[in-house]
Order: C-alpha cells, then sequence, then structure tokens
C-alpha cells in the first residue's frame, strides 16, 4: 500500500519502486517474444547438451573416466582451493591381510612376455603388409625392447665389436636400423675370425674354434624381424644355436674366474634358451608337433630353474595339438599346484580336460531334470575356476568378441591373457565334442558366486582394477577391450542425458503447442518477478 511506502526511508521506497519498474518492464519484454523464439531456444538447448553426451560418452568408453568430472578435479579444484598444493600421500592399509591383499594385486598386475607370441617379420609385418593395420603398440614394443637389452647384453660386451653393435641395435626404434645393425655385427664377427686365423700358427689354426666370434644374437635379431617365413626363420635360428652353444660351453668352462664372467654365462644361457624354445616353435608351426614337444620337454629337463619363462605352456599347446591328453594331464599336474603363479592356459586347460569327460553326453534339458552328476559337478567347477581367474576368454571361445594377433607381453586375468589363449586354444575347444556348449551353458554362473562389488575372491585374490588401463595399453586401438567389472556411469553422463532428454521434450511440445507453452512460460517467469525484485532489494540494502 502506498501508506507503506510512504513509512518507510525515501531510499527505501525509490529501491522497491525501481524493483517494481525492473519487473514491468521484464513483463512487456516477456509479451513480446513469440512461440518461434521458445522453439529455438529449446532446440538450441537440446543440441548442445546431445553434443556434450556424445562427447562424454565417446571419452567414457575411450579413457574410462567423464571428462567434465576429470577437468573440475584437475584444474579447477586447485583454483577454486579445494585441494592443497602439498603432495597427496599414499593411504597403506592398516591390517596384515589388506596388506597381503595389496602385495597380490600389484604382482597380479605384472606384464609378463607371452610365452607363445609371434614372429614380427614372418607373422605380424604381414598382417601389417595384408591389412594396413599395426597390430603391436609403442608400448609393447618398448617393453620387448627392454627384454632383449635385459637378456641379450652383459657388461662384458664392450670388449667385442660386434656385441657392442648389437647392444646399439637392441636400442634402435627403427626396424631397418635394427636389421642393418644386425648384418654389420656379422660382418665384424667374421672379419675378427678371419684376423685371428691368419695370425695364429699353422699347426694349430685349423683347431681353432671361431664360434666365440659369431654373434648369436645377431641371428636371433634377423630371424625376428627380417625372415619373412617361419622357413627363413628357422634357418637363422640354427645359426644362432651353433655359435649360441660354442660360446655356452666355453662360458661353463670359465664362469667362476670373475663376477664379469659369470654375467656373461647368465647372457649365454640365456640367449641358448631363448633359441631353442623358438625352434620348437617354429616346429611347432611347420606341422613338426612331436619334435617340437621333444625340445621343449628337453628345454625343461635341461634348464628347470627357467620356469618363469612358461615354457611348459608352449609344451600344453603342442600336446593339446597330438590329443595327448595323458600327458597334458601330467603337465597340469607338476604345474597346477597352489604354490605357483597361475595363468588363463593353466587354469582353462585343467577346465578343458575335466570337460572333455561329460560333454559329449551333457544336454542342459537331462541336466535340469536330473540333475548333475560328480563328473558333471567337477567340470562345472573347474569352469567356475578358470572363469574366475581370467573373466574375458569365454567371449572369446564362444567367439562373442572378434580375435586379433596377441601381444608380445600379456597381463594376467587381463584382456590381453584371453586374447593371446584363445587365439592359440580356440582350436583345441573345438576339437572336443560338446566342449563349447557347456562352456556356454555355465560360465556366466560364475558371477552369481563372486561377491560384489568384488571386495574379495572366491577361489582367487579380488580381481585387480589396474587391468584396463595396462590392456588399452598393450591391445591395439582398433580392438575394444574388455572390461571387467563393468564400470558404472559417470554422473555427468546422466546429467547431460536428462538435459539432452528434458529440452528435447521442451522443443516438442513448444513446437505442437505454442500458444500454451507461451502462455506457461511466461506465467512461470512473471511468478518468480516478485522473488527477483525482493532478492535485488535486500541487495541494494546491503
Amino acid at each position: 500500500p502506498y501508506w507503506q511506502l510512504l513509512s518507510g526511508s525515501p531510499h527505501q521506497s525509490c529501491t522497491y519502486l525501481g524493483g517494481r519498474s525492473d519487473s514491468a518492464a521484464l513483463t512487456v519484454f516477456l509479451s513480446t517474444l513469440t512461440p518461434k523464439f521458445y522453439v529455438a531456444l529449446t532446440v538450441t538447448s537440446s543440441l548442445i547438451s546431445g553434443l556434450i553426451l556424445g562427447f562424454e560418452w565417446w571419452y567414457f568408453r575411450k579413457y574410462g573416466t567423464s571428462f567434465i568430472e576429470q577437468v573440475s578435479v584437475s584444474h579447477l579444484r586447485p583454483l577454486i582451493g579445494g585441494v592443497e598444493n602439498s603432495p597427496p600421500t599414499p593411504s597403506f592399509p592398516t591390517s596384515n591381510g589388506e596388506n597381503e591383499t595389496n602385495r597380490q594385486n600389484l604382482s597380479e598386475c605384472k606384464v609378463w612376455r607371452n610365452p607363445l607370441n609371434l614372429f614380427r617379420g614372418a607373422e605380424y609385418s604381414r598382417y601389417t603388409w595384408v591389412t594396413g593395420k599395426e597390430p603391436l603398440t609403442y608400448y609393447d614394443m618398448n617393453l620387448s625392447a627392454q627384454d632383449h637389452q635385459t637378456f641379450f647384453t652383459c657388461d662384458t660386451d664392450s670388449l667385442r665389436p660386434s656385441d657392442t653393435v648389437m647392444q646399439k641395435a637392441w636400442r634402435e626404434r627403427n626396424p631397418q636400423a635394427r636389421i642393418k645393425a644386425a648384418h654389420q655385427a656379422l660382418e665384424l664377427s667374421n672379419d675378427h675370425c678371419n684376423d685371428r686365423l691368419v695370425c695364429a700358427p699353422v699347426t694349430w689354426a685349423r683347431d681353432l674354434d671361431c664360434s666365440r666370434s659369431y654373434c648369436a644374437t645377431a641371428y636371433v635379431l634377423l630371424a625376428e624381424e627380417e625372415a619373412t617365413t617361419i622357413v627363413d626363420a628357422e634357418k637363422y635360428f640354427k645359426q644362432a644355436l651353433k655359435a649360441g652353444e660354442s660360446v655356452y660351453r666355453k662360458s661353463q668352462n670359465c664362469h667362476s674366474q670373475s663376477p664379469q664372467h659369470e654375467a656373461q654365462l647368465r647372457r649365454d644361457t640365456n640367449v641358448l634358451v631363448y633359441v631353442k624354445r623358438r625352434l620348437a616353435m617354429c616346429a611347432r608351426k611347420l606341422g613338426r608337433i612331436r619334435e617340437a614337444a621333444k625340445m621343449m620337454r628337453d628345454l625343461l629337463k635341461e634348464f628347470p630353474l627357467f620356469s618363469m619363462l612358461n615354457i611348459h605352456e608352449n609344451l600344453l599347446e603342442a600336446l593339446l595339438e597330438l590329443q595327448a591328453y595323458a600327458e597334458v594331464q601330467a603337465v597340469l599336474a607338476k604345474y597346477d599346484d597352489i604354490s605357483l603363479p597361475k595363468s588363463a592356459a593353466i587354469c582353462y586347460t585343467a577346465a578343458l580336460l575335466k570337460a572333455r569327460a561329460v560333454s559329449e553326453r551333457f544336454s542342459p534339458e537331462t541336466a535340469s531334470k536330473r540333475g548333475l552328476s560328480a563328473a558333471e559337478i567337477n567340470a562345472v567347477e573347474a569352469i567356475h575356476r578358470a572363469v574366475e581367474f581370467n573373466p574375458h576368454v569365454p567371449k572369446y571361445l564362444l567367439e562373442m568378441k572378434s580375435l586379433i594377433l596377441p601381444p608380445e607381453h600379456i597381463l594376467k586375468r587381463g584382456d590381453s591373457e584371453a586374447v593371446a589363449y584363445a587365439f592359440f586354444h580356440l582350436q583345441h575347444w573345438k576339437r572336443i565334442e560338446g566342449a563349447l556348449n557347456l562352456l556356454h551353458c555355465t560360465w556366466e554362473g560364475t558371477f552369481r558366486m563372486i561377491p560384489y562389488p568384488l571386495e574379495k575372491g572366491h577361489l582367487f585374490y579380488p580381481y585387480p582394477s589396474c587391468t584396463e588401463t595396462a590392456d588399452r595399453e598393450l591391445l591395439p586401438t582398433f580392438h575394444d577391450v574388455s572390461v571387467y567389472p563393468q564400470k558404472e556411469l559417470p554422473f555427468f553422463i546422466h546429467f547431460t542425458a536428462g538435459l539432452c532428454s528434458f529440452s528435447a521434450m521442451l522443443a516438442l511440445l513448444m513446437h505442437q503447442f505454442p500458444e500454451l507453452m507461451v502462455v506457461f512460460a511466461k506465467s512461470v517467469s512473471i511468478a518468480s518477478l516478485p522473488g527477483l525484485a525482493e532478492v535485488s532489494w535486500a541487495m541494494s540494502r546491503c
């Protein structure tokens, strides 16, 4: 009322009247807006929110996190003051059980060399020539370069020109530069051997062994990267074996003379084991399976301490190809031990052998009526054990996901290990009648036995959370990485989806009922004007 305005101060009266005049001006402005304005406004907001939603979904599928959330946490919170400048201190578990679980997770996230890795020149490069795609990632090849430098070099390499060249060759990124360096190392070793023969007395020149000068690691590099067929690779490896055996025998005789000689023996042993293993793999690929199995058995007997290289997995695959299931069971009895690290090859091969006993007569309908027999229960439990260890494998064995060439390194319990296992063992599952049918009927039951959210495992330690990041580094970008457990969608994806749907619904209603929606929008705006005027009056008083 007018007397209330007069009872206040002139400043208050003018402020209140100013707020009423602003409200009146805003009301006049809203009354001049046409339905086309509201349609354009809602369509634009729907389009923008849809673009944000699409980008957020793409970023989440590629990197596993929300872009808006990552930007807000990484850049906005420090500006606002929500994060201290001091570096974050890691939190450590307090109980012994949690410490043990943490150590196990760290060990399970370790990247291992693929025991069945392919040949770069004869297999990976041929795939690139045909498809134009790179099957190996830079991270994977960098790990291989580090392995080669660890296994094939030692401190005494500087004493021999050929080994000095090979030290540099293993560090080269360009494949052609590595191949050129390997040929240069062979030329240097041959020149050095010829010089020794010329300078030696005639009486013992014919007995001089020049194998010491032959560079076995140069033949290894040429077999891996220059050979375009398995036959050519085998020829190079046979030359490497001839040089490597002579060097190994001499290193054995003098390894106790000094620490340098002992390091050289370790290097020569690594080269010899690597060459023999790759020769066995060449024989397996060329169809000489019995010969390959014998070479692998001899290698395990001669070097039992090299179990970390998982040579028994090569033997398992060869024996499965021979359908020597009794011998496969004997190998499993030795290596499927609680004290030894597990792998997908161990767990799924054990499940395959137990499924073989019942899969031919297994029927889901019959099993649901009469129940499972003791042998069928053992097979189902073995499948559940294998699936709990690596839940990514069944989709590849059941051909629900497409296979790619396996990487040179794998992450146990990860998608990279699943790809490597299924690539070589899918044929063995297909060969046993009914095995894939039994797997199809029972593998999903594993997840009903595992606690959620994976705070503890059932038969193994909890599934590590680091597998997705490592697998994305190991597997090529054109492969759709399998993720377990599936991550929940971030809040901002739900928010942008709701905003996009709401604005699209408003746009549709505005297009269908323009007069009614304009009246509704004006009534909502006018209803909020008194509140805006009071806020403006309160701010002016402050």
